[in-house]
């Protein structure tokens, strides 16, 4: 005897689901638009100014893996089975991705020369040898909370992928009473089907 399918009425795990993404993409986001380095750099008509690289600047995937959290949200409507999962293994391996690159990112900073040539425009006069030493901000963590999160939703979307509801899709409770059929609707396609369609249904199994 073959058993019955998984009810899929874990609304709240897709909420989170849902929520996670949006979490980590505009963490992801906030993040790549935000200064991560800023070093002193002096300049020849301008004195000694603080230059900065943003997130995406020094690493486009972080801006990037954002815009598939989005797009991975209104995916989520469409697809199900497997599809879905394969969704979220994509978003765990991008999500995964942009963590590692920032935590590379963090523990071997640019070098100074690096940091003011990411600022263009910028002169220094020609000489580098007079740049500060680089200054670290807290903003790249912020991209390694969101990509965390964004990786542990995407886990709990490939496990839990036969409980959770198919946006769009009619489902009965069990022992919940089936629609109401069209008369007319059901008339077509008893014709379309070779029958008569001047006799009901239950004359026709007859």
């Amino acid at each position: 005897m073959t058993a019955a399918p998984a009810a899929r009425d874990d609304r709240r795990g897709l909420g989170v689901v849902v929520l996670g993404l949006l979490v980590g993409a505009a963490a992801l986001w906030g993040s790549g638009t935000a200064p991560w380095f800023t070093v002193d750099v002096p300049t020849a008509t301008r004195g000694t100014v603080a230059a900065s690289a943003t997130g995406a600047q020094l690493q486009p995937a972080v801006t990037a893996v954002a815009a598939l959290l989005v797009a991975a949200v209104a995916a989520l409507v469409a697809l199900s089975g497997i599809a879905r999962r394969l969704l979220g293994v994509l978003v765990a391996l991008g999500a995964g991705a942009a963590v590692v690159l920032t935590l590379r990112l963090v523990a071997v900073p640019p070098s100074p020369a690096e940091l003011a040539s990411a600022r263009a425009g910028l002169n220094t006069g020609g000489a580098p040898e007079g740049i500060g030493a680089v200054q670290a901000t807290p903003w790249p963590w912020l991209a390694v909370a969101g990509g965390a999160v964004a990786v542990v939703v995407a886990v709990l979307l490939v496990i839990r992928e036969h409980r959770l509801p198919r946006l769009g899709g009619r489902y009965a409770a069990p022992g919940a009473k089936p629609p109401e059929t069209d008369p007319d609707r059901a008339a077509w396609e008893r014709l379309d089907a070779g029958g008569d369609p001047t006799v009901g249904p239950r004359e026709s199994d007859n």
